[in-house]
């Protein structure tokens, strides 16, 4: 599956930088790596560090998500999400959130009441 996405990912790289008249060269310098690296993302031959697909959203003006659209694996997690069938570590969840500081606390809660609120508009 690694490197079915990778070539899914290189091809949305291409796809966008082409849209973007930008050459491979110059999407390069931009996050500070050889063309041939580029070449070689396009390809799907190298993955892509996490670090460099920020890069290459902000660069490209696209959000992250734009390099998983369309790929399967991650249309159908989405339907799961959706569906509610993904299990959620709550353990997981618990932990981090009772590491939080008060404060961090503070600004996690009124970001949840955000999302939640805008939810509710919506549906």
């Amino acid at each position: 599956m690694e490197d079915n996405f990778n070539k899914h990912l290189g091809s949305k790289l291409k796809l966008r930088r082409l849209a973007l008249g930008l050459t491979q060269t110059k999407v390069a310098k931009a996050i500070n790596v050889t063309f041939q690296q580029i070449q070689k993302y396009e390809k799907g031959t190298n993955g892509v560090s996490s670090m460099r697909l920020l890069q290459l959203s902000n660069y490209l003006k696209v959000p992250i998500s734009y390099f998983f659209e369309d790929f399967s694996e991650y249309l159908i997690n989405a339907e799961k999400i959706k569906e509610g069938h993904l299990s959620i570590n709550y353990n997981f969840l618990l932990k981090v959130y009772s590491e939080l500081s008060s404060d961090q606390k503070i600004k996690f809660t009124k970001s949840l009441d955000t999302v939640v609120n805008k939810v509710a508009k919506i549906g």
